[in-house]
């Protein structure tokens, strides 16, 4: 009988892959290096992602999980609008990484909140709504946000204050002008969407505002105006005299 050879069995799996990193690729390829020599101009947005995801899943190279993340969630707009819970339940993220996300995503807003304050100025209503359609209308749940101002109503910055119902059992009127007070604004616009579409204020949101306006007058901050986004526009209740007086 003619003698078998045996045939070497390829290795299990597990034992071939690993968490892959950018210190995997040839110098000459990795992102970060290529940053330090040439300047992030040089990098696509997926590269710049991935130097600060750092590390992919396993057989997955970080690089091409930057870019499933930014087909997954349309660009970095839908990053930006993804929670940090959501974010952290995806394969490949978790907690951390979805913080350094999340946190450099911020910090990228707040550049450009420092680069237009300067020339940005609140003459009007559709002024606020500007600042914030694009970025509050399409979300799924009502979201509160503050706009701060100064004397002059120059932007000052945008903070986002609550996530859900927007009523009076929800909002503490007491953070709102702990965030005023923390930034030195004199004046705030406060903002909220509705996921519906129809920017209509309901009762309740005629409630938090007279609420907000009265608050106003005994801290004295100047409650400019409360505005409603959603799909098919906005809506300023100050306009409509509609929780504040005169």
């Amino acid at each position: 009988m003619p003698r078998r050879h045996k045939v070497a069995e390829p290795p299990f799996a597990s034992e071939n892959i690993s968490n892959t990193t950018l210190k995997d690729l040839d110098p000459s390829e990795r992102p970060r290096e290529r940053l330090l020599e040439r300047g992030p101009a040089a990098l696509s947005t997926a590269e710049l992602l991935a130097i600060l995801l750092r590390t992919g899943t396993v057989g997955l190279m970080v690089t091409d999980l930057a870019r499933e993340l930014l087909r997954e969630y349309n660009g970095l707009s839908g990053l930006a609008r993804a929670s940090p819970q959501e974010l952290a339940q995806r394969h490949g993220l978790g907690p951390a990484k979805a913080a350094q996300l999340k946190a450099a995503l911020a910090i990228a807003q707040r550049l450009i909140e420092e680069n237009t304050t300067e020339r940005t100025k609140i003459t009007c209503p559709a002024d606020i709504a500007r600042l914030v359609q694009v970025d509050i209308a399409p979300l799924e749940q009502e979201q509160l946000r503050i706009v701060l101002l100064d004397t002059k109503n120059h932007l000052l910055a945008i903070r986002i204050l609550y996530t859900g119902s927007v009523n009076q059992s929800t909002v503490r009127i007491a953070e709102i002008f702990k965030a005023a007070i923390r930034e030195n604004a004199t004046g705030i616009a406060v903002v909220h969407n509705h996921p519906s579409g129809d920017p209509t204020p309901s009762p309740e949101d005629i409630r938090v505002t007279k609420l907000i306006v009265e608050a106003g007058q005994l801290l004295d901050v100047d409650v400019i105006d409360h505005i409603i986004v959603a799909s098919q526009g906005y809506v300023s209740l100050r306009e409509r005299r509609l929780g504040f007086s005169g």
